[in-house]
């Protein structure tokens, strides 16, 4: 099904495909050809709450800080994007302290202001959610978990939901690897699954992304420290944003797989509470 897709979509397009990217596993990506002789990228994803406004994000973004959209089918899940080269990542930067800065600058260009009527779910909503469902989720996954922690984790959601300043755009899903050098601009963001909502939010998965596998305390309140400082946020929600999304990525892991090693975030979880 996914190869007349493609060929579909190629011949929509009139485009000339080469051996798709390796590595991805929510996205089909294609380096590609536009009759015009442009470089471009075709991007067919899986339709969900998460990839249902990419091109949405993308088109109001215009290139400024992220990849430029092209064309899009999004009852199909299709993007034509420009393709950034030479396409390394911020991950690949030798020097990891200037790559977070590098990458907090970009962030902070990203939350741009949003239209009174925008197409994205609510941040709040989602933290909403996440209070009335945490505590029987991690019940019913049989999270290794004290329940003090979970309750605290859907306490600081409800805390969350009742952010009530003018939201901006926000990405649930921003860290170094979907950041990327190109020519027109030194790096640029992609890949977002947008929301709408409070700046820290994207901190929650952010922050969790530069953390190293040996977690101490020290380690942990000093990268929420940076984020809060970078970003010109207030320390304690950069915090409850990480603690939130550790439990609820612990939950959602157990959820698909039982025996899932979920140590890392258990730890995370318990330091980032002590923060």
């Amino acid at each position: 099904m996914l190869t007349s897709l493609v060929a579909e979509l190629q011949a929509h397009w009139s485009l000339t495909l080469s051996r798709p990217f390796e590595g991805g596993s929510a996205a089909h990506i294609v380096p590609a050809v536009t009759a015009d002789g442009t470089p471009a990228v075709l991007k067919v994803s899986f339709v969900d709450e998460e990839t249902r406004h990419e091109a949405d994000a993308l088109a109001l973004w215009d290139g400024d800080g992220a990849v430029r959209l092209l064309d899009a089918d999004p009852e199909r899940g299709a993007l034509l994007l420009e393709r950034l080269e030479p396409g390394t990542s911020l991950l690949e930067h030798p020097d990891r302290d200037e790559a977070i800065s590098l990458a907090c600058g970009l962030l902070r260009r990203l939350w741009c202001p949003l239209p009174e009527r925008h197409p994205f779910p609510l941040v709040s909503d989602l933290a909403r959610r996440l209070a009335e469902e945490l505590p029987a989720a991690a019940d019913r996954v049989g999270a290794p978990m004290d329940r003090a922690l979970v309750q605290e984790a859907a306490a600081c959601s409800a805390d969350l939901a009742r952010w009530a300043e003018a939201p901006v755009l926000t990405n649930r899903d921003f860290h170094l690897g979907n950041v990327l050098a190109a020519t027109r601009a030194p790096w640029l963001a992609i890949d977002p699954k947008p929301l709408a909502g409070e700046p820290a939010f994207d901190t929650g998965a952010f922050l969790r992304s530069l953390l190293p596998d040996d977690l101490d305390g020290v380690k942990v309140g000093r990268l929420v420290r940076r984020l809060a400082d970078e970003l010109d946020l207030e320390y304690a929600r950069v915090r409850v944003w990480a603690l939130v999304r550790a439990v609820d990525d612990l939950v959602w892991s157990l959820g698909i797989d039982q025996a899932a090693d979920v140590g890392w975030d258990l730890d995370c979880a318990r330091l980032l509470a002590r923060a």
